[in-house]
């Protein structure tokens, strides 16, 4: 097999590229760069704007005093062990930290049977609540403003205590209305 001879002219260089070659061979090169260059800085560009974003939220959240109109992320559910039930209506939480103590202050709505669902799902059942039993602390309840001294409401409450690390709960219920009570949580862990 023979190998084809490159065309030459009388000075031994190749003959000046053609029109047509020169503008391929310019796109090709064009294709090239935005491969190697535009895709990296594009994706450096998206990827900026949601880091942005990201801490823009984070910055909102940490600088929150208060119950925010929010429910908390899955992973801090899962961090501070507050299963939230599905169907739960105005949810609000609070989260504060420091070098010795987290906190997650819950308070939602729901249902009679979703409280049962809530109890079992944290551990605990309907019969630990013990009536008129406020297990929030006063300096928990002033941190988010919840009020437990109102008149006319059927307060329960009980203590899930569990071994480090893992948090423990304080739970708080309004059975005011029974078929829709209010639940007040305050999950506390220690790292």
């Amino acid at each position: 097999m023979e190998l084809p001879v490159p065309v030459r002219d009388e000075d031994g260089m190749p003959p000046p590229e053609d029109r047509r070659h020169r503008i391929r061979r310019r796109w090709l090169t064009a294709v090239v760069i935005v491969l190697l260059i535009g895709i990296p800085a594009g994706y450096l560009v998206i990827s900026a704007g949601q880091s942005r974003e990201s801490g823009r939220n984070k910055e909102a959240e940490s600088a929150a005093t208060g119950l925010q109109p929010l429910r908390p992320s899955k992973m801090k559910r899962r961090i501070f062990e507050v299963p939230i039930p599905l169907g739960a209506t105005g949810v609000r939480y609070f989260e504060t930290s420091n070098w010795k103590t987290s906190r997650l202050y819950v308070q939602f709505d729901v249902t009679s049977g979703r409280l049962d669902t809530f109890l079992t799902e944290m551990g605990t059942n309907r019969s630990a609540l013990e009536d008129d039993a406020i297990t929030i602390t006063p300096r928990d309840r002033r941190t988010v403003g919840w009020n437990f001294d109102l008149p006319g409401h059927d307060w329960v409450g009980t203590r899930h205590h569990q071994k480090g690390p893992r948090p423990s709960q304080d739970v708080v219920v309004d059975l005011t209305d029974p078929g829709f009570p209010r639940v007040y949580v305050v999950s506390t862990t220690t790292p």
